[in-house]
């Protein structure tokens, strides 16, 4: 059985996507008709969460999570597989709503957990993999801020801030998911260090990442700055357990004092 055969929730947060959100679902309904697909509405003002129900009301694979308001992308997606972990589904994507993930790609996404691997993450920095019509701070901020968190955390991918990511179940328990404090875009970054820490096998699938064509951008400095400070932090808590780890395991070595008989 392949991972797209298999219980497969699609997760999308969604905030302000009114112009996509139909377009994202449907493209992922059509790619992999045995998928569900779960919206996690943050409250839009713009009435994505009016066009998620419509989408609902008229597929019985569609279902939508609305929440009080907005609080940010890491609490959506613990909000979205905790749903889907209730309602018992062994495979767990999480992709954009603004149709930067294209949905013809998602299978090839869900294949690399056919590999045996727990986390497949669509890759744009891996060979094949690219960005189309990104400004060129996007794609210096991208490029560094990954190899920063690759250098800090030693993990072992080129992308680990992709959002389009498919996971068995099994991971959310391996990882404590609950627990993850990260909000904004650095909870990507979290889970794939989480994982890695639990000894779990993680692959990269290349996809080409397409730059939004309406609605607005959402990264903003508050969510960089997390970014940084958390990476950072991880990093650092990464270097002191190493350090006290190697000196417990030090032999005593009895020492040549002098007047020592």
């Amino acid at each position: 059985m392949t991972a797209a055969t298999r219980p497969v929730l699609v997760v999308i947060p969604t905030y302000d996507e009114v112009h996509t959100v139909e377009r994202v679902v449907r493209g992922v309904r059509a790619v992999v008709p045995a998928a569900d697909v779960l919206v996690v509405d943050d409250a839009s003002p713009d009435g994505t969460g009016d066009v998620a129900d419509a989408l609902a009301a008229a597929d019985h694979r569609v279902h939508v999570l609305h929440r009080g308001g907005k609080q940010g992308l890491g609490a959506a997606y613990r909000a979205g597989f905790g749903w889907g972990t209730a309602h018992g589904y062994e495979v767990l994507v999480g992709m954009d709503g603004d149709l930067s993930h294209q949905p013809e790609q998602l299978p090839a996404v869900l294949a690399g957990l056919d590999t045996g691997a727990d986390l497949s993450l669509g890759s744009r920095w891996v060979p094949g993999g690219a960005v189309s019509n990104w400004p060129r701070h996007r794609v210096w901020l991208s490029r560094c801020g990954n190899a920063y968190a690759r250098w800090v955390l030693d993990l072992p991918v080129r992308d680990a801030t992709s959002g389009f990511r498919a996971l068995r179940r099994g991971v959310l328990g391996a990882i404590d998911i609950d627990q993850l404090a990260s909000h904004g875009y650095c909870f990507q970054v979290d889970v794939v260090r989480r994982a890695a820490a639990a000894g779990l096998t993680v692959v990269e699938v290349p996809i080409v990442f397409v730059e939004r064509e309406c609605g607005y951008y959402k990264m903003n400095g508050a969510i960089v700055r997390e970014a940084l400070w958390r990476v950072t932090a991880w990093g650092l808590a990464r270097l002191v357990g190493r350090v006290r780890s190697q000196t417990t395991r030090l032999p005593y070595v009895r020492g040549n004092i002098r007047g020592e008989r």
